[in-house]
C-alpha cells in the first residue's frame, strides 16, 4: 500500500466512476482498476460495489476512505512543512466563506495577507453552510468562515467576531421618520428575506426575536436567493430586510435611497467563527488568517478573539 493507491481509492470514491477516477488521476483505467482491486486484496475487504452502471462504496470502505483522506491530508502536510523549512504558514490554505460573508469581508483582508504573509496561498470556495461542513469533514478545504454554530465532534471553532444586523429600508419608508427602531416596528415591519438553504434568514429572525416569515399577501411569494437581489428588491420599493453589518455598508454606498439603521436592541447578532478540523495540522496558518481578520475589521462589528 503506498500514497498513490490511496489517491486512487479517494478518487473512485469521490467520482464513482472509474474511468472519470482515472482520468483524474492521469492513469489509465485499467491500471486504477488494478490498483484498486490489489489493494482490496491487501487489505481484506471490498472497497466498492461495481456494476454496469454504478459504483458505491462499501460500509467498510466508507471508514478506510476517511482515513486515507486523513492520511493524504497529513502526508500533503509533510510536503509543505519540508518545502518550507518546517513553515507552516507557507503554502495553499483552502478556505471556505458563506455567500452573505465572503464579498464583504474578503475584500477587507485579502490584501493585508497578501502583504503580510506573501507564502500563503489563499484558495477561497463560497457556498452555503451545509455544504462547506460536508466539505469539511470530506477534506476537501480546510476550515470555514461561518455565522452558525456547528456541533460536530470532528471540528473546532474559533470565535472570530459579533456582526450586528441593520435594518434597511428606503428613504419613503414609514418607518424613515422613526429616531430608532423597536421590537414591536420590527414584529409589524414587511421584511424581505432570503430564500431556504440561506441560514442568514434565519439568524436574522433568531436574533431580531422574529417568530414567523410572512406566510400571506404580497410579501409571502419574494423571496431572494443573495443579498444583491434583497437590495434591488428593497430599492424598488417592495419592502425592507435585515442586513449584517458588513454588508449595511453596501446599502449605504448605493444611490438609491437606501438607508441602513443600526439596531439598538439587545443581541441582535450573529456571531461568525472559524470552523476547522481537530486533526488539521496548520493550526498557526488559521491563527494567521484570523489574526489578519480581526486586524482588519471595521469598527462596526464586535471583534472577540485576541490572538
Amino acid at each position: 500500500m503506498n500514497l498513490r493507491d490511496l489517491q486512487y481509492l479517494v478518487a473512485v470514491a469521490d467520482t464513482r466512476h472509474f474511468g472519470n477516477a482515472a482520468e483524474q488521476c492521469f492513469v489509465s483505467q485499467p491500471t486504477l482498476s488494478g490498483q484498486i482491486k490489489k489493494l482490496e486484496d491487501e487489505l481484506g475487504v471490498t472497497l466498492f460495489e461495481r456494476t454496469r452502471r454504478s459504483v458505491e462504496t462499501t460500509p467498510t470502505g466508507d471508514a478506510i476512505v476517511s482515513q486515507a483522506k486523513l492520511i493524504l491530508e497529513q502526508a500533503d502536510a509533510l510536503r509543505h512543512l519540508a518545502a518550507s523549512h518546517q513553515d507552516p504558514l507557507v503554502g495553499p490554505l483552502r478556505m471556505g466563506v458563506i455567500p452573505t460573508l465572503s464579498p464583504y469581508l474578503m475584500p477587507l483582508i485579502l490584501k493585508p495577507l497578501q502583504k503580510q504573509y506573501p507564502q500563503m496561498k489563499l484558495v477561497l470556495s463560497e457556498e452555503l453552510t451545509d455544504t462547506l461542513i460536508t466539505r469539511l469533514n470530506k477534506h476537501e478545504i480546510d476550515a470555514a468562515l461561518l455565522a452558525t454554530p456547528v456541533e460536530n465532534p470532528n471540528l473546532e471553532s474559533m470565535p472570530l467576531f459579533n456582526e450586528p444586523f441593520w435594518f434597511v429600508h428606503p428613504r419613503n419608508h414609514p418607518l424613515s421618520k422613526k429616531k430608532s427602531i423597536t421590537q414591536a416596528d420590527l414584529d409589524g415591519a414587511d421584511l424581505l428575506l432570503l430564500t431556504e438553504g440561506h441560514c442568514l434568514a434565519e439568524q436574522a429572525m433568531k436574533a431580531c426575536h422574529i417568530k414567523n416569515r410572512c406566510s400571506q399577501g404580497d410579501m409571502a411569494d419574494l423571496r431572494a436567493a443573495s443579498l444583491e437581489t434583497l437590495l434591488q428588491m428593497v430599492a424598488a420599493g417592495l419592502g425592507s430586510t435585515l442586513l449584517p453589518a458588513l454588508a449595511s455598508k453596501t446599502a449605504s454606498a448605493r444611490d438609491k435611497g437606501l438607508i441602513a439603521r443600526q439596531l439598538q436592541l439587545p443581541d441582535t447578532y450573529r456571531q461568525v467563527s472559524l470552523v476547522y478540523r481537530h486533526s488539521f495540522p496548520r493550526r498557526q496558518a488559521l491563527e494567521a488568517f484570523a489574526k489578519i481578520i480581526l486586524e482588519n475589521l471595521p469598527d462596526t462589528v464586535s471583534p472577540l478573539n485576541t490572538l
